[in-house]
């Protein structure tokens, strides 16, 4: 079992999955497109956005239970 995936299940949601599920309700507009805007105008690298795809994929599999992958 995943321990990450018990600490939520029985003491609610870390600091981190609670301040992305705020930012989640709070955002509007078209992810992709914003994301699009912000390596155009060069506010963000493509390795930068890189780096940050891939830190999502590791906490997507932190917290998604296994054999739901």
């Amino acid at each position: 079992m995943n321990p990450l995936y018990d600490m939520m299940k029985n003491n609610g949601l870390p600091p981190i999955v609670q301040q992305f599920m705020k930012f989640k309700q709070n955002f509007n507009g078209d992810a992709r497109a914003q994301i699009q805007q912000l390596l155009s105008s060069g506010q963000i690298s493509q390795a930068d956005y890189d780096r940050a795809v891939q830190m999502a994929q590791q906490l997507q599999q932190m917290i998604t239970p296994s054999g739901r992958r």
